[in-house]
């Protein structure tokens, strides 16, 4: 397998998936470390983004990762929640919505 202990946080689609395509999960990995690196925003703007990024898309997993990411990196649930109230006028209102319930499922707890 890639990296176990990476794995071992996964969520049970994804560790799957990366038991099953070792090489793939680690050619990803490797890109999302290089393309993290490839710039100069600050660890915590990052984590943002990427929040932001997962709220476009609508990726309820994503967005739960990168609160859980974010409030072990000392993000708080204000901060978190904000980049959902700030996805009003680009997504709309109900997709910011969903958003906000998907980062209260982690801040909330």
């Amino acid at each position: 397998m890639a990296d176990e202990t990476a794995s071992d946080d996964l969520p049970p689609t994804a560790n799957r998936f990366a038991e099953d395509n070792p090489a793939v999960w680690d050619a990803y990995t490797d890109l999302g470390r290089a393309c993290s690196e490839a710039g100069p925003l600050d660890d915590e703007t990052k984590r943002l983004v990427k929040l932001a990024l997962a709220v476009g898309s609508q990726s309820e997993g994503a967005v739960h990762s990168h609160v859980r990411r974010g409030l072990d990196e000392g993000l708080s649930a204000e901060e978190l929640q904000h980049v959902a109230t700030l996805a009003i006028p680009t997504v709309g209102f109900p997709k910011a919505m969903a958003a906000r319930s998907w980062v209260s499922d982690l801040t909330d707890e």
